[in-house]
């Protein structure tokens, strides 16, 4: 068991106050480092998005790269209430376009996405799994703990820098909790179910918005806007696209929100 875990009581539940309920806003929001993150060209496009995202009030959640319609770089951002509606992802792609195009992390066109985290999020910082103590996540580690690389279960909360899991499906003796290290795990998020999904409504519905976790897996009222550069007039604006400067690679901005 690696240090941060070692003092662990198992039989104990312990979470930091700041973070008991999912509508308990962490403290210095913006400044809490992700501990799960991306390899290679994720990984600079991170670097470029996150102080970006932080000077407009969001933080970066995560990264992706696909080879979706030629290549696709999805940002999923989020406010402090977890929320990223359709006018914030308006606002950080202007915001980040500018900044790619300068850095030009990606060789080569690309579609920008800018996302919501969605209800089945991914949980990236300590004060996710806390955040969510008593919904169900999937974890994968990089390395077997026990023989196995995948858990899934319970959230219960943090120890130090570790996650207490209650698995699922645990071997007849085994006991179900298990702790996981956060800084040895190369994906958690969390599962859909019936219970996060009426959380999501209730504190919907106590902000007076609408379901404010619709992901980008889920393209039911969200609007998208394509944006192509004037390649015929380098440098040329017109209202409602965003350009890329002279010489760079077109790039389409499709922006999803909930």
């Amino acid at each position: 068991m690696p240090p941060a875990c070692a003092d662990f009581d198992i039989g104990t539940q312990v979470q930091d106050p700041k973070f008991r309920s999912m509508d308990h806003r962490p403290t210095a929001f913006a400044e809490e480092p992700r501990l799960i993150t991306e390899p290679g060209r994720a990984a600079r496009v991170a670097a470029l998005a996150e102080p970006v995202l932080a000077d407009l009030g969001y933080r970066l959640v995560r990264v992706r790269i696909s080879a979706a319609a030629g290549c696709t770089v999805q940002i999923m951002a989020e406010r402090p209430d977890g929320s990223m509606a359709i006018e914030d992802c308006e606002t950080a792609s202007r915001a980040l376009s500018p900044v790619f195009d300068a850095g030009d992390p990606i060789e080569g066109p690309y579609r920008l996405e800018i996302s919501s985290p969605g209800i089945d999020r991914p949980l990236v910082r300590h004060s996710d799994f806390d955040r969510y103590a008593g919904h169900i996540a999937h974890i994968e580690m990089l390395a077997p703990i026990d023989g196995r690389k995948r858990f899934r279960g319970e959230l219960i909360g943090t120890q130090g820098e570790c996650v207490r899991l209650r698995r699922n499906d645990p071997a007849a003796g085994d006991n179900p909790e298990v702790v996981l290290p956060i800084n040895d795990m190369a994906e958690a998020r969390l599962v859909l179910t019936d219970a996060l999904i009426s959380e999501s409504l209730r504190r919907s519905k106590r902000g007076g918005k609408l379901d404010e976790h619709a992901g980008p897996s889920r393209a039911n009222g969200a609007r998208e806007k394509q944006h192509r550069r004037q390649d015929d007039q380098p440098g040329h604006h017109q209202p409602g696209h965003v350009g890329a400067a002279p010489g760079q690679n077109r790039r389409v901005n499709q922006r999803k929100g909930d």
